[in-house]
């Protein structure tokens, strides 16, 4: 099929996911595989949310979008760059953020076990202070701030950039007065404050992985990603100190990525529980009391 065949929407998607995997990119940034990545991509182009495509499919587009979607397939074979980068924005937990190369595509599984997601194991009335460690974008401090419309959010960020980032978000969602950023390399400027609920997404890929991560992934900040020699040089850390900036009753959400298998080796004597989402089992949840004694050694 020539380029310029493709005229309905759907012929644009399925023309897009032919190419995508004959370039054989890599997914994994808000989308799993070339049909949905194509379906993202030719939404973009139209400028509609990704689900808006229902009932369209049929729609002939116009030489605007179509020029856009050209544009979009040969930036994205070209440059490796994940598409929300190309686009601007990416899809968490059902809302839009702004994103660019100063953080990570936010994707974290820690958003499928928000209340607001249903089923939660998270869901209790009494939490009104969470702290989102390590916020990138912003992302899940404010899908936590929807699930708990009673609390208090920190987010934290040892990045700058990411907060200057999670702050346009902030805007965009009208939650600059439900969700405060702090500069802080993880709790070093969190003295004296205790939650409900931490939430943390850390940097967890080890050197190993971080060499073998695709040119997708090196796109994104390695400050986001990379966790030392085996991946534990955040994780410790967080462990060891949580307790303290946990309140009697508090939780801790973390997730490790493939570090879990690392975790569970080095410390076989500490109680772990994770959490199954649909994709993986590596978010750990701890009370407070799971974690007193931790020292990480």
């Amino acid at each position: 099929m020539a380029y310029g065949a493709p005229r309905t929407v759907r012929d644009h998607i399925l023309f897009v996911e032919r190419r995508l995997k004959a370039a054989r990119v890599v997914f994994g940034h808000g989308t799993e595989d070339a049909r949905d990545e194509a379906a993202w991509l030719v939404a973009g182009a139209m400028r509609i949310a990704p689900d808006a495509l229902t009932g369209r499919l049929g729609t002939i587009l116009g030489r605007a979008a179509v020029s856009r979607i050209r544009a979009l397939l040969a930036a994205r074979i070209r440059t490796r760059q994940p598409l929300a980068y190309l686009l601007g924005e990416a899809w968490f937990a059902g809302h839009r953020y702004i994103v660019d190369r100063r953080v990570i595509v936010p994707r974290s599984l820690i958003g499928e076990f928000l209340p607001e997601q249903g089923g939660s194991p998270l869901a209790d009335p009494d939490i009104t202070s969470i702290l989102d460690l390590c916020t990138g974008s912003g992302a899940i401090a404010m899908a936590a701030a929807r699930a708990f419309p009673g609390a208090r959010v920190d987010a934290v960020d040892i990045s700058e950039d990411a907060l200057r980032v999670a702050a346009r978000n902030l805007r965009l969602h009208g939650m600059a007065d439900r969700v405060r950023l702090i500069a802080s390399d993880l709790f070093s400027n969190l003295k004296g404050r205790r939650y409900d609920l931490i939430l943390s997404n850390p940097p967890y890929v080890s050197e190993a992985e971080m060499a073998a991560l695709p040119r997708e992934y090196r796109n994104e900040p390695a400050l986001a990603l990379a966790g030392g020699a085996d991946g534990l040089d955040l994780i410790l850390p967080l462990l060891r100190e949580a307790p303290e900036h946990l309140t009697d009753d508090g939780r801790l959400v973390l997730e490790v990525g493939a570090s879990r298998a690392t975790l569970e080796a080095r410390f076989p004597e500490q109680p772990f529980l994770w959490l199954a989402s649909a994709n993986d089992e590596c978010v750990g949840y701890w009370h407070r009391e799971d974690l007193d004694g931790w020292t990480g050694d």
